[in-house]
């Protein structure tokens, strides 16, 4: 059963008035009830507010980086374990191909079902998730394979094992490591970048957002608690943190908005899944056409880029 957030109701309804429609073979009104649909749309999502959005970010039928490799990658080879403790199922690592280029695709799982969230620690990685990632990219280095990095997690675990196995370190590690990687890189938030735990995938020669994700270094309500005492004022929060790919972008902190479909990916998952593909290739295309000392100097300068001072 589809999930409908409280201002999704009227979508809803029509939506379920348009199957009723085709069950009895009404084919005029079901184009009526279509179009209908698509006024309701834009009516809807052409005015949200940034908790709406933070809303949709978070949707349950959002797709999950799981989603999107099933849905553009074929013959494809899952990577496990970071050779020092265990696997860590809440970061996931495939080989295979994106069209005709030969990738590594390294994202953060939350999972579905409640045994499915308990295996992928919702989405929140342990210390050997983070270096099972390093170890995928400096394979995908060795081989000449550009690096598609899928972020989606509240933040990274903070747990007394997570620490006791420094969790820290495993980050600030992916931060100079994925820094310096030869091959091109591309990481695209697709739902929650929260804190470190989305850093330590995010640092790519091009840094891109979906329509709907959000980019923060706390989550609205860790904000709000602090600030306020009062969880209660994370729609206040939401608003003040500037969080959203429109803001993210204004402030030059990413390179790309990647355009989903108006009605959200969690509507259309192959729709969300082609604009991924299409961008993910245009990009790699882009910086292969590039020289290596020229690409490690576009990104050096992408990344001490952001921030103000003043002498």
């Amino acid at each position: 059963m589809a999930t409908y957030l409280d201002f999704e109701h009227r979508i809803k309804f029509i939506q379920e008035d348009i199957i009723s429609a085709q069950v009895r073979h009404d084919y005029a009104e079901v184009e009526k009830l279509k179009k209908k649909l698509d006024d309701e749309v834009k009516k809807v999502y052409g005015n949200l507010t940034d908790f709406q959005k933070l809303q949709l970010a978070r949707h349950l039928d959002r797709p999950y980086a799981l989603d999107y490799i099933n849905l553009i990658m074929r013959d494809k080879y899952e990577i496990h374990g970071d050779r020092h403790f265990r696997d860590d199922a809440a970061i996931i690592c495939y080989m295979g191909y994106i069209g005709d280029e030969k990738v590594m695709v390294i994202g953060e799982q939350k999972g579905r079902g409640t045994k499915n969230k308990i295996k992928r620690n919702f989405g929140m990685p342990h210390p050997e998730g983070y270096r099972k990632a390093l170890r995928a990219a400096k394979l995908a280095e060795k081989f000449g394979m550009p690096i598609l990095m899928l972020v989606d997690t509240p933040g990274a675990y903070p747990g007394i094992g997570a620490e006791e196995r420094n969790q820290s370190e495993a980050i600030a590690r992916n931060l100079l490591e994925f820094a310096e990687l030869k091959t091109p890189t591309i990481s695209i938030v697709i739902g929650e970048g929260g804190s470190g735990g989305a850093l330590a995938i995010g640092v790519a020669d091009r840094f891109a957002m979906m329509r709907y994700s959000v980019f923060s270094v706390i989550s609205p309500e860790g904000c709000s608690a602090i600030l306020w005492s009062d969880p209660a004022k994370v729609e206040a929060a939401t608003n003040a943190m500037k969080i959203l790919a429109d803001d993210l972008k204004e402030l030059d902190l990413i390179d790309d908005i990647i355009n989903e479909p108006l009605i959200g990916a969690h509507r259309e998952k192959e729709a969300a899944a082609e604009a991924i593909k299409e961008y993910f290739l245009d990009e790699v295309a882009k910086l292969k056409a590039m020289n290596e000392e020229d690409r490690m100097e576009a990104r050096y300068a992408k990344l001490v880029k952001p921030g103000a001072f003043a002498e």
